[in-house]
């Protein structure tokens, strides 16, 4: 401030012919000393020693510069509101400062705690950290800052594991129970927005306990305190990382402090102790107190390497540098000959004015200037600096080779930019804490993987988490994903559950084994068929053909050939022709198979009864009449597929219902109704001809061939019965595999049954095969 106000003093082009005055008060962070101070500058009397004697003088003060933190400003300038006294601090930086409503008069140079809580947030957020611990100082500083680190950091999913409270003047064993909550904390990430003095006493007792691995993460009030405690600590301190005040380039600074000599001014004597620290030597003669050789003179700061004259981290004092410069160029334009000139252009401006307080304020809000090094400068509608330059340098703490903590700028934020870019980090030159250039973890819970959601444990933050494997058809191919996608009904979620894959479909294929075994079963039904058909044929004059009713078993044989062949249309891909005749061929040709059937059977009744003395029945049951019920039973299946395929067909269907794994490709019956009708029918034709074939198992007959119907019926009934349950039972493929079982079961059981007793005694017993041998009669008893 005095290098700015000399400078100021020296210059033409500001403030030509007015000098600026200071009085420099020590408030050592504390909010009644600050109060006093304050108290003393505006209450128009101010005491002051000058060579040796009290003496009052009036006070003009027309600004406050101060203070370096935010509870004593908080303090004195809302003592000082009502006197319109601007002030202008340089590292008060409590958001609440910002309240025109409540602090009026409070302007500043350094950027606002809001910016500082949301840099915070983008940090840890920025290395991954979700569960952090929080210290804060108890005063307006920490208690404000930290609220507002925690309620933007819950709004981006950062959780607080803990928030404690610590003052220098509390007992050591509060101070103990916050050790012992670090101690055992499962998270590994501080955030300490504190003042260094509140601090150095916590790390104190850290430091007894031998508390490390922990990674701290600093405000700009201590992470670049240059403190000499801070090489003792740097043990549980490595690698601390935070934002500090922007630094700038101070042209005349460094050599302004190394020119400085102490002085035996009553009041600026603060650089005598100084010096006798660094050169071992006293400076004043008359200073008799201290054992110390006298100085030489020819002591030089410009050999002294420390902390005085280290400016590489200046934010504080390029902020009191602005603010000292905002209010001389407040008032040169106040004062700037706009109330008061002469006819000479060079004139100064006016030192008789009376300035009041809140003219002074009211420019200062209004100031607008350009730095030494460029900078354009100036105040918001809140008092705080425009954010149109960097906001925050990112500093951390690293050893060099001599052993000696530096501050290492590793990056800057910029809260004028766009969020997510705000940031600009330098990764490969932070030093982390204990594990070098790798970042440390600090979650409550690790990241779900994919194929996984985050379910939150109850009673507990929102980043501790289960992660619950996605559900069947379900997937997620992020990590940390909330919720799980469903898959598309065509698709399936793999094994891992990150990826939808298209289902497997399945149907009864001519490919796979079960298929190629049916199709073999279906030609060789049919290949028996056409070979009795041919036996039929080259015997059909011999009495048992011509016995059986030959014109019907040749109808019988065909139907039997298209019912072992129809069983074909059940295998391969559904198609929409191949849905529709599957079941109507079916339907069709059993019909046309039991109406044979029930015709032969018909025929063997009428024929016996004809045999009886004054019986003449064959008449109207003759081959025309014959052929006639064939056909009119056959009619009632065809007109009963007909409306079933023009009202409600089958379809080739997609059951997604059966199994979230497979697609089952399958024909959709259309109406069930109709199917059933079908299959009813069938059975109605069947369990006639059953009965009447059992009627005639006993006719006296050598050759009875209603014997063979019944044993016939018997087993198509019996298939026809185990069929629907097992149809309605069985998976996928396995119904269509069920009902070719059931068509092929039953027509075998047919040929067999019907005609290969006859095919027997064709080929083998061709001896039996005579008409004397057919009209023969039957044993007593016979089976």
């Amino acid at each position: 401030m005095i290098f700015a106000i000399e400078e100021i003093n020296n210059s033409t082009e500001i403030l030509p012919g007015v000098k600026l005055g200071y009085k420099i008060y020590d408030a050592c962070r504390d909010v009644l000393l600050a109060l006093k101070s304050a108290m003393a500058l505006v209450s128009g009397q101010e005491e002051e020693q000058l060579n040796g004697e009290s003496c009052l003088r009036s006070s003009n003060v027309l600004a406050i510069i101060g203070q370096s933190s935010s509870s004593p400003t908080v303090g004195f300038a809302t003592a000082l509101g009502s006197f319109h006294i601007p002030v202008v601090s340089h590292g008060a930086s409590c958001a609440c400062l910002s309240n025109k409503k409540i602090f009026p008069t409070v302007l500043r140079t350094i950027p606002s705690d809001y910016h500082q809580s949301r840099a915070l947030v983008q940090l840890v957020k920025h290395f991954g950290w979700t569960w952090v611990g929080a210290i804060r100082s108890d005063n307006d500083y920490g208690n404000y800052g930290m609220a507002e680190f925690i309620n933007i950091a819950q709004q981006e999913g950062v959780c607080i594991e803990y928030s404690e409270a610590i003052f220098r003047t509390y007992p050591r064993k509060k101070f103990l129970t916050v050790v012992d909550i670090i101690k055992s904390s499962t998270s590994k990430v501080i955030i300490a927005f504190v003042s260094f003095n509140d601090l150095e006493i916590l790390l104190k007792e850290l430091f007894l306990q031998n508390v490390t691995g922990l990674q701290w993460i600093g405000t700009e009030s201590w992470i670049s305190a240059k403190n000499p405690s801070i090489v003792e600590y740097y043990r549980i301190m490595s690698g601390a990382l935070g934002t500090a005040a922007s630094s700038t380039i101070i042209p005349g600074l460094k050599e302004f402090l190394v020119n400085v000599r102490p002085s035996s001014t009553p009041g600026n004597t603060g650089l005598n102790k100084y010096w006798e620290f660094l050169f071992n030597c006293t400076p004043l003669r008359n200073d008799q107190t201290e054992s110390l050789p006298f100085c030489t003179g020819s002591e030089d700061l410009n050999e002294v390497n420390n902390q005085y004259t280290d400016l590489s981290n200046n934010g504080y004092s390029s902020n009191v540098y602005k603010a000292t410069y905002a209010v001389a160029y407040s008032l040169h334009n106040l004062l700037a000959c706009q109330n008061y000139k002469t006819a000479d252009t060079n004139s100064t401006c006016s030192k008789q004015l009376n300035i009041e307080p809140l003219k002074m304020l009211q420019h200062l809000k209004t100031v607008n200037f350009t730095t030494g090094n460029g900078e354009n400068f100036y105040f918001d509608e809140n008092g705080d600096p425009a954010a149109k330059v960097k906001t925050y340098d990112l500093v951390n703490w690293q050893l060099n080779k001599e052993g000696v903590v530096e501050f290492v700028t590793v990056g800057a934020y910029y809260s004028f930019l766009p969020e997510g870019s705000q940031f600009m980090i330098n990764n490969d030159s932070i030093v982390w804490s204990g594990t070098g250039k790798k970042v440390p973890d600090s979650v409550c819970t690790d990241s779900c993987k994919p194929g996984t959601r985050k379910a939150v444990q109850k009673g507990r933050p929102a980043c501790c988490y289960d992660c619950i494997p996605c559900a069947e058809g379900e997937i997620t191919n992020m990590t940390d994903s909330t919720d799980c996608l469903k898959c598309l009904s065509d698709y399936k979620s793999n094994k891992q559950k990150d990826q939808c894959i298209l289902k497997e479909i399945e149907y009864l294929s001519f490919q796979e084994m079960m298929g190629m075994l049916l199709v073999l079963l279906s030609l060789l039904g049919a290949s028996l068929t056409i070979f009795v058909t041919v036996v039929f044929y080259l015997n059909k004059d011999t009495p048992i053909v011509k016995a059986n009713n030959s014109e019907l078993s040749f109808l019988l044989l065909f139907s039997l050939i298209l019912c072992f062949l129809c069983s074909l249309t059940f295998i391969g891909r559904p198609s929409e022709w191949s849905c529709m005749l599957r079941h109507t061929t079916f339907g069709i040709t059993f019909v046309l198979c039991i109406s044979c059937v029930l015709a032969k059977t018909v025929v063997v009744l009428m024929a016996f009864r004809a045999t009886l003395p004054g019986r003449n029945v064959m008449r109207w049951f003759g081959p025309f009449q014959q052929r006639l019920s064939v056909c009119a039973f056959a009619l009632v299946q065809v007109i009963i597929c007909t409306i079933w395929l023009s009202k409600s067909p089958p379809f080739p269907n997609k059951n997604m219902q059966h199994s979230p794994e497979i697609i089952i490709l399958e024909c959709h019956l259309g109406s069930v109704v109709a199917f059933y009708a079908v299959l009813g029918y069938v059975g109605i034709l069947a369990l006639f001809c059953f009965v009447l074939a059992f009627l005639a198992r006993k006719l006296p007959d050598n050759f009875n061939e209603a014997r063979f119907i019944t044993f016939s019926m018997l087993i198509f009934c019996a298939v026809w019965l185990t069929f629907i349950p097992a149809y309605i039972s069985s998976p996928g493929k396995y119904t269509v595999a069920v009902e070719i079982f059931a068509i092929l079961a039953s027509s075998f059981g047919l040929l067999f049954c019907i005609f290969i007793p006859k095919c027997y005694i064709i080929l083998l017993k061709p001896q039996k095969n005579t008409k004397k041998n057919m009209m023969g009669k039957m044993p007593l008893k016979s089976v």
